[in-house]
């Protein structure tokens, strides 16, 4: 004879167990995916101050998988943050309101040079890291297509 609390505490356990393990993967692996580079220009080992594939078809379509692989899990998919991180879509947003060419340019540099560093270095405070640092995992190349694919989201939003 079956007892029902047995059947009841059974059922409970091996549910919590699979509504666990879906949650521990919901954003997938954790581990940085490699990104494909082929066909983007190199861009050598001193790194870039701006965004030199802006606008750049491939670089789109490299970044638009780049950031699908590793940023959509904390950043959310296609840009869109679920609250966990910031909107990278907003991250330069300002800048296309800039009149002034001059200032729009620097702009968009200070921008690019705040990016690089942040996925570069990674984000740290008080000794908890808010995002791993990307060098040495990703090249400059990887990098920039990232950014790309953000100036495309954040200019879809508009």
């Amino acid at each position: 004879m079956h007892h029902p609390f047995r059947i009841f505490a059974i059922v409970t356990v091996i549910a919590a167990a699979a509504t666990t393990s879906l949650y521990a993967t919901a954003h997938g692996n954790v581990v940085p995916q490699a990104v494909d580079t082929t066909g983007l220009t190199p861009l050598g080992e001193k790194w870039l101050d701006q965004n030199p594939y802006r606008g750049n078809k491939l670089a789109l379509k490299i970044g638009t998988s780049a950031y699908n692989q590793n940023c959509a899990r904390c950043h959310g998919l296609e840009a869109v943050t679920g609250g966990i991180a910031p909107d990278l879509r907003q991250l330069d947003r300002d800048c296309t309101d800039v009149k002034n060419d001059t200032k729009k340019k620097a702009c968009y540099k200070e921008t690019d040079n705040y990016f690089l560093t942040s996925i570069r270095h990674g984000k740290v405070r008080n000794g908890a890291v808010y995002m791993p640092p990307f060098e040495g995992v990703f090249n400059q190349e990887a990098m920039w297509a990232i950014k790309t694919y953000l100036e495309a989201r954040r200019d879809a939003a508009n």
